[in-house]
């Protein structure tokens, strides 16, 4: 039989192995969420019909660590004029080449995009890419898939982005449960 010393050392004992368990997971959960995917949730309907108001997201900030952001990634950056508030959008433009939007339709480096399977209506508003954008070497040019109800690389106050603007790619869809899934890019 323990006696009233030897109960409360290994009652202490214990507490501190939880208080040890309890850390150990808050100090994974923040490493993951700060270095690995965070989940955001679509506000509006900027992105449809890919992604939709309500839709919860995992985002990757892993992966642009290792390779560039490519043509048609769905990406999630924050706003600069409101703090803790992401945007969610798909490049368009990639380093080194000149965007402009001429009737309504996406020109990069003076050839119409043709392979935007995304943006399917005719732009009624061109925006600063009313004239030829030329990016930077490490900038990208994003738009909404809904290209008529999107606050984008055509509004100045988003312009373009760089790479280091980027908080990582849409990965994956995890609300609604019925649209769970990978999401496309290409």
């Amino acid at each position: 039989m323990l006696d009233n010393k030897e109960e409360k050392k290994s009652t202490g004992r214990s507490l501190i192995g939880w208080l040890l368990y309890l850390l150990v997971i808050i100090g994974l959960a923040y490493l993951i969420v700060t270095f690995i995917g965070q989940r955001t949730k679509v506000s509006g309907p900027s992105m449809q019909n890919t992604l939709h108001n309500g839709d919860n997201l995992i985002v990757d900030k892993l992966s642009y660590r290792f390779h560039d952001p490519e043509r048609y990634d769905i990406i999630v950056f924050p706003i600069k004029f409101e703090e803790n508030t992401f945007y969610i959008k798909r490049i368009i433009g990639l380093p080194g080449e000149t965007v402009q939007v001429k009737d309504g339709y996406t020109y990069i480096n003076g050839k119409k995009l043709t392979s935007d399977i995304y943006g399917k209506e005719v732009m009624d508003e061109p925006g600063i890419a009313e004239e030829p954008v030329k990016l930077g070497k490490d900038e990208y040019f994003v738009l909404g898939d809904n290209r008529n109800d999107s606050t984008d690389s055509r509004d100045p106050d988003v312009s373009v982005l760089k790479k280091n603007d980027l908080m990582g790619r849409a990965w994956l869809r995890i609300y609604p449960f019925n649209k769970f899934g990978l999401l496309r890019h290409k």
